[in-house]
């Protein structure tokens, strides 16, 4: 592994111009985000109903989720998200805030909180397997760098894809959060390869997107994806020069 610095750049671009000698240095190694990038975990209507044991009607629903994302701006919810991923604390405290900032939902914040740690209720997207074989099996390293409050391996095991991942880094574990380029270069040093060899996946623009400030490069999906549908994940394979 070889480190390069990063060029000092001004507004316009580098102080210094650079070359390289033989072209784009070839990816080695694929880092990819948790949530929304691999696996998404069930509708809020699917959790909802879980937690309240009870039939909950189309209108009713529809109010519970308008008053979730009403409570997105509430001022203690605001609050609670700033440092979310730091600790496991800090990560519950951020999510049953949110929960509780809806009356009906507040008796049940800790059970849906719960449902976020319980491999079961995480569904990875269609083309994430395949994907993630192709590259392995294409001699490529891969590891996991994720904002969230636990370990993340029981989860992978539970759909048998932990096999395809040699470094975990999880934001609580190191007391910061994406995009703050140690986790990205620790995810690099475990590897054994260096930032510009390898590839972050995410869907995080600011988060995820981070890691080019880190010597990455970085490839962002689009938001919105329906859990268990397809992802788009081939453009990895592309990205990656497996093809």
């Amino acid at each position: 592994m070889t480190n390069v610095p990063l060029p000092v750049c001004g507004p316009e671009g580098p102080l210094r111009a650079t070359t390289a000698a033989h072209g784009p240095v070839p990816v080695r190694a694929v880092l990819f985000d948790f949530g929304g990038t691999l696996f998404q975990i069930g509708t809020y209507a699917q959790r909802i109903r879980a937690v309240l044991r009870r039939p909950v009607g189309a209108s009713e629903m529809d109010g519970l989720l308008d008053r979730l994302e009403s409570g997105l701006g509430a001022p203690d919810v605001v609050a609670a998200q700033r440092g979310r991923d730091v600790s496991p604390a800090a990560h519950r405290h951020a999510f049953t805030t949110w929960y509780a900032s809806v009356p009906a939902l507040a008796p049940h914040a800790g059970a849906l909180y719960a449902q976020l740690r319980e491999p079961a209720h995480w569904m990875p997207y269609a083309d994430a397997g395949p994907t993630l074989a192709r590259l392995t099996g294409a001699g490529l390293a891969l590891g996991v760098v994720s904002d969230v409050g636990w370990d993340l391996r029981p989860t992978f095991a539970h759909h048998g894809l932990d096999h395809h991942f040699s470094a975990w880094v999880h934001s609580f574990e190191h007391a910061t959060e994406k995009p703050d380029p140690a986790l990205f270069a620790h995810a690099c040093r475990e590897l054994g390869v260096a930032p510009a060899e390898s590839l972050m996946v995410g869907d995080h623009p600011a988060k995820d997107g981070g890691a080019a400030g880190a010597g990455l490069r970085a490839y962002v999906l689009p938001a919105g994806a329906s859990p268990g549908g397809h992802r788009g994940l081939d453009a990895v394979l592309r990205l990656a020069g497996v093809d």
